[in-house]
């Protein structure tokens, strides 16, 4: 199975404040991986690091067996690594359309640009009814489903998303998981930070809980759903 991503001895602070202590992450070709833990425990902090937006104070990052520690943020898609944040990150005042377009504006994707388009309105027909309305004046699931298909007009080998079903209605949420569930089938790989640990374990391979900015736990979806502290703190069982 081919590495796709490893995080190595990875420590992240803010001044003087340290984040993240050490963290050793991996994600394989066509995995699902999913980062578990509690609000402040370094999730998000952790996918900012990768995609360059913050700087390690040590430790390596090596995508496609290449450091991207000094990489820009802004080259990392062309690379084929593309980050969803929290938030969704959506240019409001653009159409649907101008959002997909903008995110495909690396030179690897720019050359199938409208074949990947085609494959989002696929995925989300919604938003090819909507692709001439402003992204703003979309309910939150499209949004979600925006940012999504604008991270996937960037051609990525690997997908990280921060909280996607946040905010989102059960149901919406539901539909949310079983499109990253197609996602997965296409063979593209994801890194899921997500406080909804029933759906973030079922569609994982493997699943790494941070608590305070250290991994607790490394295991596959089996062992960490068998798990005690897990049952207990986290699937309340």
């Amino acid at each position: 199975m081919q590495l796709l991503l490893k995080v190595k001895d990875l420590v992240v602070a803010y001044g003087d404040l340290s984040v993240l202590h050490q963290v050793n992450l991996e994600v394989n070709a066509g995995e699902v991986v999913s980062v578990l833990g509690s609000n402040g425990a370094g999730k998000t902090t952790l996918l900012q690091a990768i995609s360059g937006l913050l700087p390690a104070k040590a430790g390596r990052i090596r995508f496609l067996h290449r450091d991207i520690n000094r990489i820009p943020a802004y080259e990392l898609p062309g690379l084929g690594l593309a980050h969803v944040p929290q938030g969704r990150g959506i240019f409001a005042t653009l159409t649907v359309l101008d959002n997909l377009l903008v995110g495909s504006w690396n030179p690897q994707a720019r050359k199938k640009r409208e074949e990947n388009i085609d494959r989002v309105y696929e995925l989300f027909p919604r938003l090819k009814e909507r692709s001439r309305q402003l992204a703003g004046t979309l309910s939150g699931g499209e949004q979600q489903m925006l940012a999504l298909g604008r991270a996937l007009t960037q051609e990525p080998s690997l997908l990280m998303l921060d909280e996607p079903s946040l905010g989102l209605a059960p149901v919406l949420a539901d539909s949310l998981f079983e499109t990253l569930g197609d996602i997965k089938k296409q063979g593209i790989s994801l890194l899921l930070v997500e406080q909804n640990v029933f759906h973030a374990t079922e569609l994982a391979n493997r699943c790494y809980l941070l608590e305070n900015g250290r991994v607790a736990l490394e295991a596959s979806k089996e062992e960490f759903q068998e798990n005690p502290k897990i049952k207990k703190s986290y699937l309340g069982m």
